[in-house]
């Protein structure tokens, strides 16, 4: 119950794991069986008290050989499975864990008489089991959810008809046919002219979105309005929803630093309590001389035991860290491990990139301004920009078609592109390229607000394209809700000019912002605020993809709009699945419960604990209140873990 077995996937840069692998065991409750044989086991017991201690039936209390054989019945069914756990681990040399502390309470009750206390022990042991069986398939249940969309068959079209066939058979560039209220099988390109999509599985937006011809559409998307036909982009195992999946699962593997240190606690707590118990059982006797009875002192060992184990700890404080995790998906945001739960909870500082985060990252083009004929102008731009995935780029393409093909073309990073159109040199990009190769521009150009790309042919200024992108709904939200969970300072950095970035800034109320930034400068401006705040935790919110740098120095690296971007799901921390900054205090908040919950467990356990096992030692608790303190902790703690996946959040 209390010993999880865990695959650690080890995380880009911020926190040493654990890599010692703890012992895995299949001793899983969870089935019909389990519950049948602790139906049984409850039965005996109830009918072995109900003659003991109601009925007082002198043929059942003084017949010492029909009782020990009525609770041996008893044991068995739910004993064990526990005893053979103890076994095997035994086998590898782990000899204090929770199977063995079991084990020895209970056959140690059978062996000083206490036949009724050694069962119940063991069947109380067990639905706490079930229990946490239980606790951890709600915490899953977001995740299953997700598990659920996944499609499970296909119309291809192939040989002039449309095939049903498996996901998994439909090869890259083929056709296939959605109905309206059918799932996406496998992701892929919009053919039909335009497309409804209920999108609240993958992103937990419940309101449907609409995507044009040419668009990508993923796996698991529900197709709301008319039949569609999608050109497949990916193989079924490499589409996005895949991967989301496989990020969510392999979540619970990267532990946070509470866990970490709860489980190194537990192995060593356990041994201890062992020699303990064995000491309570040894020592009296040195003291008391004739007065010691063994029975007696035996008996306070075993209560010290079964009170001592501490499977609430070590199941409630990773299943509060599961259901965390499992309350964020079911908001659109996967962490990629609990630790960084642990760390959105201490976070003081958030720095966040500007287009594409804070912005919406869709530019429209606002102006032409130029020496030469417009349209060669633009088509030559145009040429250029093609070779470029930026959003300014784009909207260039975009706004331009052009058959005008470009040679030679290459980025001078931060600055923008350089290339031949026919055969003329051509510059494309912010004044910093131009002042790099000495080019003279207009003094005025330098004073426009508004996104600027500024080009130079053949050494000479020839005009500019200004671009306009616009602050998404939520952005000024998002901000004031970070301030009112405490985040110290909220920062945004960006490659943009420093005109734009203030206004931007100002606009959402940021605490102070920087534009006209390198990659490099953006990484120089992160470590200066680290240095300045050593001891706070820092967030970068970025695509996922030009701020792999910055994301990798951070403590977690958030991916906005992560949804169907490889590179956010591989290079981010924590993926938000929807485009709304909004969702980063979201995360924070989910991070502040989740430790919340997890605090309160370890405190209740460990007082409890050490209340009973001082009782215990003294002679005052008994077996049966050992096993109402041990398990009643347990259901308490998995109770407290669970309420996170009913919360509401900012």
């Amino acid at each position: 119950m209390c010993q999880e077995h865990t695959n650690h996937n080890h995380s880009h840069n911020h926190q040493d794991h654990d890599h010692n692998h703890d012992h895995d065991h299949d001793h899983s409750h969870g089935d019909e069986n389990t519950k049948y044989f602790v139906g049984f086991s409850l039965l005996l017991l109830f009918i072995g008290l109900l003659l003991t201690y109601i009925l007082k039936a002198d043929w059942f209390i003084n017949n010492t050989t029909l009782r020990i054989v009525w609770y041996s019945v008893a044991y068995l069914p739910v004993g064990l499975p526990v005893l053979k756990e103890a076994v095997k681990l035994g086998a590898r040399k782990d000899f204090f864990n929770e199977f063995s502390l079991m084990g020895i309470a209970t056959l140690g009750a059978f062996f000083i008489g206490e036949y009724p206390e050694g069962v119940a022990v063991m069947i109380f042991y067990t639905i706490g089991e079930l229990f946490q069986e239980s606790a951890v398939n709600k915490a899953k249940g977001n995740i299953k959810a997700l598990l659920d969309i996944r499609p499970n068959e296909a119309s291809v079209y192939r040989n002039n008809q449309y095939t049903v066939v498996s996901p998994e058979e439909v090869q890259i560039g083929e056709i296939i046919q959605v109905k309206v209220g059918e799932k996406i099988p496998l992701d892929g390109e919009l053919l039909t002219d335009k497309g409804s999509f209920n999108t609240s599985a993958l992103t937990g937006e419940s309101k449907p979105s609409t995507y044009k011809k040419g668009e990508v559409v993923l796996t698991g998307m529900i197709n709301l309005q008319n039949v569609i036909e999608v050109k497949t982009t990916k193989l079924y195992q490499d589409s996005s929803l895949a991967k989301i999946l496989q990020m969510v699962q392999e979540a619970s593997a990267r532990k946070a630093t509470t866990e970490l240190y709860i489980r190194k606690f537990a192995k060593i707590y356990t041994p201890i309590v062992f020699f303990l118990a064995v000491a309570l059982t040894i020592l009296p006797f040195f003291f008391l001389g004739e007065n010691y009875v063994f029975q007696t002192w035996l008996g306070r060992a075993l209560v010290f035991l079964v009170i001592s184990c501490p499977c609430a700890l070590v199941i409630s404080v990773p299943l509060g860290y599961f259901g965390g995790i499992g309350a964020a998906s079911k908001n659109g945001i996967l962490f990629k491990g609990s630790n960084y739960l642990e760390l959105m909870a201490k976070l003081d500082i958030v720095v966040m990139d500007k287009t594409g985060t804070l912005t919406e990252g869709v530019f429209k083009v606002q102006k032409v301004e130029t020496t030469m004929e417009q349209s060669s102008f633009v088509h030559i731009v145009a040429a250029i920009e093609k070779q470029s995935t930026h959003p300014i780029a784009k909207a260039i393409v975009e706004a331009y078609p052009t058959d005008k093909i470009a040679e030679d073309v290459h980025e001078i990073s931060g600055k923008g592109l350089q290339g031949k159109v026919d055969n003329q040199e051509i510059l494309v990009g912010n004044t910093a390229l131009l002042k790099h190769f000495k080019i003279e521009y207009p003094s005025n150009i330098d004073d426009i607000v508004e996104s600027i790309v500024i080009v130079a042919i053949n050494g000479l200024y020839t005009g500019y394209i200004t671009i306009a992108d616009k602050i998404k709904e939520d952005s000024k939200e998002a901000i004031q809700l970070m301030k009112k969970l405490g985040v110290s300072k909220t920062v945004m950095l960006s490659g943009d000019k420093d005109t734009i970035t203030q206004k931007v800034a100002k606009e959402i109320n940021l605490d102070y912002a920087v534009g006209g930034l390198l990659p490099e400068g953006k990484v120089a401006q992160v470590e200066t605020l680290k240095k300045e705040n050593p001891n706070k935790s820092l967030a970068f919110v970025g695509d996922g993809i030009n701020d792999a740098p910055v994301l990798a120095l951070s403590d977690v690296g958030i991916a906005m709009g992560g949804l169907g971007s490889d590179a956010a799901i591989e290079t981010a921390d924590v993926v938000i699945q929807t485009d709304q900054p909004s969702k980063i205090a979201t995360a924070i908040h989910i991070g502040r419960e989740t430790r919340k919950i997890v605090i309160q467990n370890i405190v209740l356990a460990l007082t409890v604990k050490v209340i009973v096992l001082i009782l215990g030692a003294g002679g005052v608790a008994t077996m049966w209140e050992a096993v109402f303190a041990d398990v009643g902790v347990a259901l308490l703690a998995i109770l407290n873990a669970v309420r996170i996946q009913k919360m509401k959040f900012i």
